[in-house]
């Protein structure tokens, strides 16, 4: 019986391809690690992003990620190790004030340099799948991070707000929901801290829902990235055309127990007003993001589309009782993320009517109710029946082309679909 020959160890191991192609993993390697450790012991990255609610928790969403597309307890092991050690070089070396907050923004950094790795040691289909954990997880951060300058630009742009004209279409409704939720907390603190945990805590569903579609088809995957990462700086065009705060600015401490009556509200003057504060209450985004998860949860898993849901209602309640929205906000979100979901549908093609009609109805109407708030506050009054009509002409399409969009999508990929719906 013949053997055959064993190649020569230089067309192997030391190879001139292997060398470089590990000089590159090893470059790249201590690059990572040195990025995230320049943020860990930055004091200003840590007083203006770590100690964030809501920057750390996007850092957070990174385990979350890593979790979902490799499901290993040695990952967490490490994850737990490099938390701890940034806990302490920050705590101990840089003397850093403890924050509650910064654990999660130790375990996100940590997780980040993890995930990163084994994009980087991987091969083949395995490294595009981290490829694809690990770079959106990235774009989350980041995009939460530039959040905060997008809404400074704003606010200076804009120093006088239309909250008048929203809270006046609210008023109209005879219903003051803000108002209302805002007393259902102060009576149940126990669900103000429950919503505010849930309206904070927006970006892990974001990865969460994403990871998951990660895990079945890529494509799918990167149509549910895409709409996440376009709602931010889109959403910030559309707050420029109507820039407001809500209630809770305009009326301080007398919200929520102190509300105009309807016929107070009725003759009121209505006018922009000099106002301080972010210029982010219509389209509600956070609205906005959970609409998203939710409808980009179908097909997923049951206990996937359990947390989508319990985010979607609880940050609904949180928008309004928060004072931080008008109802009007929530009911523009629907048309708006309707057009967000059908612009970035890249899986359906263009000459789909499903996807082209989505689009044009939710531009349409998010606009239409931007123009008629802006220069007709004065029409909402004429009937009680006319305010709620329009609520109802404008959700219930919405949802009702977002299932239309849902189907064309899965009928274009009808294996995928198949695939999703046994593993649910």
């Amino acid at each position: 019986m013949e053997f055959p020959k064993p190649k020569p160890l230089s067309q192997t191991k030391f190879s001139p391809a292997f060398v470089r192609t590990r000089a590159f993993r090893i470059g790249a390697t201590a690059v990572l690690f040195a990025v995230i450790f320049a943020l860990a012991v930055s004091r200003d990255f840590y007083t203006g992003s770590m100690v964030s609610a809501y920057l750390s928790l996007a850092l957070a969403s990174a385990l979350i990620v890593l979790a979902m597309i490799r499901r290993s307890w040695f990952d967490f092991l490490w994850v737990a190790a490099g938390a701890l050690l940034l806990a302490a070089i920050d705590y101990k070396v840089m003397h850093f004030q403890p924050m509650f907050m910064a654990g999660f923004s130790f375990a996100g950094l940590s997780a980040l340099a993890v995930l990163g790795m084994h994009t980087i040691w991987a091969e083949g289909e395995d490294q595009k799948l981290l490829l694809y954990g690990f770079l959106p997880a990235v774009l989350f951060v980041g995009s939460e991070w530039m959040a905060t300058t997008l809404l400074d630009i704003t606010e200076a742009l804009h120093p006088k707000t239309f909250d008048l004209y929203l809270y006046s279409f609210d008023c109209s409704l005879r219903v003051q929901f803000s108002f209302l939720m805002g007393q259902l907390f102060w009576t149940f603190p126990w669900l103000r801290f429950a919503c505010l945990v849930i309206y904070i805590a927006l970006p892990l569903p974001l990865a969460l829902v994403y990871a998951a579609h990660l895990r079945g088809e890529k494509k799918n995957a990167l149509v549910v990235m895409l709409a996440f990462l376009v709602t931010g700086p889109v959403g910030v065009l559309f707050y420029n055309m109507l820039p407001a705060c809500g209630p809770v600015h305009i009326f301080g401490a007398a919200f929520p127990w102190h509300p105009l009556t309807p016929e107070t509200a009725m003759h009121m003057a209505v006018a922009p007003v000099l106002l301080k504060g972010a210029r982010n209450a219509i389209p509600s985004l956070h609205m906005t993001w959970v609409l998203l998860v939710w409808w980009n949860s179908h097909g997923l898993q049951r206990w996937v589309r359990a947390i989508a849901l319990v985010f979607l209602v609880l940050t609904a309640m949180a928008t309004l009782g928060t004072g931080e929205h008008y109802f009007i906000d929530l009911v523009v979100a629907f048309p708006f993320s309707l057009m967000v979901q059908s612009l970035c549908l890249f899986s359906v093609s263009l000459r789909n009517p499903e996807r082209r009609t989505a689009f044009l109805f939710g531009t349409f109407v998010t606009l239409l109710w931007l123009a008629l708030l802006s220069f007709a506050p004065s029409l909402f009054w004429t009937s009680l029946l006319l305010p709620w009509a329009m609520v109802v002409a404008t959700v219930a399409p919405s949802i009702y082309l977002w299932h239309r969009l849902l189907r064309a999508g899965t009928e274009e990929h009808p294996l995928q679909a198949r695939a999703a719906a046994a593993t649910a």
